[in-house]
């Protein structure tokens, strides 16, 4: 009996001790393998889990595209014909690239032509990058109501780009094809493009 006893008083203390160790172990457990956050910083008196910053198109380890850029669009041909002037600027405009895959672009175009369109974007590569950007056309000023055109069609363009290590740059190339309202191609220009990072000490002038 004594001995039976003293087994279940064994048995009673080494259960005790294991659910003294359990939470610890659990806890460490869930911080280190359930929670998954983008980055892990301990603090003085504790460790608190911070998220990283905003963009880092799903690789830390290079820079991100998703940002704010102004963006020159030079023509090289037309049509599938090389262009009288190579180093024509056929638009420069502000593009924002999000986190989210979208992207939208502000044309130097006049505003009543449809200065405004959208794209969706994913990465090609650890610095590459394809973009497929959307915009309508509304240069018919018949029937407008102050000046402002009425929908002739839309177009497509084509970006492949490669951004720069230093995450300020991007260079690349572009097709850019439109369309009148029957879906009927009405020309195509190829070319080439590059980009700087808008920050918050860039000037207007610097756009220009």
């Amino acid at each position: 009996m004594r001995s039976r006893n003293c087994r279940f008083a064994s048995m009673l203390v080494a259960l005790v001790l294991a659910l003294a160790v359990v939470p610890g172990a659990l806890a460490q457990c869930l911080s280190t393998k359930l929670v998954k956050p983008s980055s892990w910083q301990p603090q003085m008196g504790g460790a608190h889990l911070m998220t990283t910053a905003f963009g880092d198109d799903g690789n830390q380890d290079s820079p991100s595209i998703v940002g704010m850029w102004h963006v020159v669009f030079t023509a090289h041909n037309m049509n599938g014909e090389p262009i009288p002037d190579p180093g024509a600027v056929i638009d420069n405009a502000v593009a924002v690239w999000h986190a989210d895959g979208t992207e939208i672009m502000n044309s130097s175009r006049p505003a009543q032509d449809g200065n405004f369109c959208l794209g969706v974007w994913k990465k090609t590569g650890n610095l590459s990058y394809f973009l497929n950007h959307i915009p309508w056309q509304g240069n018919d000023p018949s029937g407008g109501a102050g000046g402002i055109g009425n929908p002739e069609g839309g177009a497509q363009v084509l970006e492949h780009v490669t951004l720069n290590p230093d995450g300020n740059h991007y260079v690349g190339w572009f097709t850019l094809t439109a369309y009148d309202t029957a879906g009927n191609q009405t020309v195509s220009f190829t070319g080439s493009l590059s980009a700087t990072r808008i920050t918050t000490g860039t000037k207007f002038t610097d756009l220009l």
